[in-house]
């Protein structure tokens, strides 16, 4: 089964940037669908009538570019003398980070006349340093993740129009196995072959973007903070907390270090972090975030056989993605005595309260769902979101079926 999902929102955003003067930078986790994405760009080129000689694609983790590695000059060459620069030119870099001084091979790209540079990175620290220094003002970055649960099951060839489908059965294999493209590819090999593929892709995670880059050297801490991680998404953390806790099982690891490997967590991509509102004073805090994973499935990795033992939780996180997904900016909620899941702004500019929930089958769940949206004194758009085929509205407040929300039928 052969993944060739076209990724519309990406490709949509990359082309209304096309020839706009700024460097688009494509980011996210390894094997997201970074490379994929900008081979279907490149094809759409080709298709609107872009000739090959108008267009050079090098992905820097393929072996037969590794002399170019540290030749900066003999790089660059290569690219000018592939393109016919009388006429606009696209030249894409892939794993960019992977070049010694690749900051200024970019630069001097972008300022060559009709060359519109893209980029990918697995790092947000590509971003960092000389390289937004250089680029200040100058380029735009879209952030890629793996599949969203309507892409799997477009992926898996289900029929998304069957109202008559499992969805929660159909849920559970997309966390329980994995969103990555070629992960969904591999489920007809078996449920080892994808766990084979996420452990290759976590120990490249942590050994390769995180541990040699940061010069790690007490790994058993790293590695113990990392699943701790894992197994309180859609917690409230701080490094403090965690520190704490790793010191009851007799390892000292201090607040700062801590911070660090969670700051390197999330530049990796592994992890996205969420910071808190206080609803109230309607201003951000600055303790006790919360993080998320860019694939649930790494919970495989991370967590092992009790990879579900919060069923709310792990739908927290896949809602937390898709709202990611849909271009909102994400904080959760807080008030003295009660919390919202997540408080965000649409594309517009106006914010949404949503509530997220496995199941409100009892009183007191239902009581504590509706009510953490009802103190809200606003009349901004509310959600709550939960398994149940039968919602049931409440004071304004619109309670939708999941996984018709994440299909976009909602």
């Amino acid at each position: 089964m052969k993944n060739n999902i076209q990724r519309i929102e990406y490709l949509n955003k990359l082309w209304a940037y096309k020839d706009k003067g700024l460097i688009k930078v494509v980011s996210g986790l390894r094997r997201s669908g970074k490379s994929t994405l900008l081979e279907q760009y490149k094809q759409l080129l080709i298709d609107s009538g872009v000739k090959e000689n108008q267009i050079v694609f090098l992905n820097f983790e393929e072996f037969e570019l590794r002399s170019f590695i540290n030749d900066l000059d003999a790089l660059y060459l290569q690219i000018i003398n592939q393109l016919d620069l009388s006429n606009n030119c696209y030249v894409f870099l892939d794993e960019v980070q992977n070049v010694n001084e690749f900051e200024r091979l970019v630069d001097g790209l972008f300022v060559k006349p009709n060359i519109d540079v893209y980029i990918t990175g697995s790092n947000a620290f590509l971003l960092s340093g000389e390289l937004a220094t250089l680029l200040s003002g100058r380029y735009i970055e879209i952030s890629i993740l793996p599949f969203s649960f309507k892409e799997y099951l477009i992926a898996r060839q289900i029929d998304i129009s069957n109202k008559y489908l499992n969805y929660e059965a159909l849920f559970f294999d997309y966390v329980n196995e994995t969103s990555l493209p070629k992960g969904v590819e591999l489920r007809e090999d078996g449920f080892d072959k994808i766990y084979e593929y996420l452990e290759a892709i976590y120990t490249t995670v942590i050994e390769k973007d995180i541990s040699l880059r940061h010069k790690i050297y007490d790994k058993r801490a790293f590695n113990n903070i990392t699943k701790f991680v894992g197994s309180n998404i859609g917690n409230q953390l701080s490094p403090a907390n965690i520190a704490k806790t790793l010191k009851q099982d007799g390892q000292t690891t201090h607040n700062t270090t801590v911070e660090n490997y969670l700051e390197y967590l999330t530049a990796s991509f592994l992890f996205y972090k969420v910071n808190r509102f206080d609803l109230k004073g309607r201003r951000q805090l600055a303790t006790l975030e919360k993080y998320y994973l860019a694939d649930v499935g790494m919970l495989n990795i991370l967590v092992g056989k009790y990879r579900l033992a919060d069923k709310g939780h792990i739908l927290e996180n896949i809602v937390y993605l898709e709202l990611l997904r849909r271009g909102y900016k994400i904080w959760t909620g807080t008030t003295r005595n009660s919390e919202v899941d997540f408080v965000c702004k649409n594309k517009t500019g106006d914010i949404e309260y949503y509530q997220v929930a496995w199941q409100m089958s009892v009183e007191s769940t239902i009581e504590r769902e509706f009510s953490a949206l009802e103190k809200i004194k606003d009349n901004y758009p509310k959600f709550l979101l939960s398994t149940e085929s039968f919602t049931q509205n409440r004071q304004g407040i619109g309670h939708f079926n999941v996984f018709n929300w994440l299909l976009g039928n909602s």
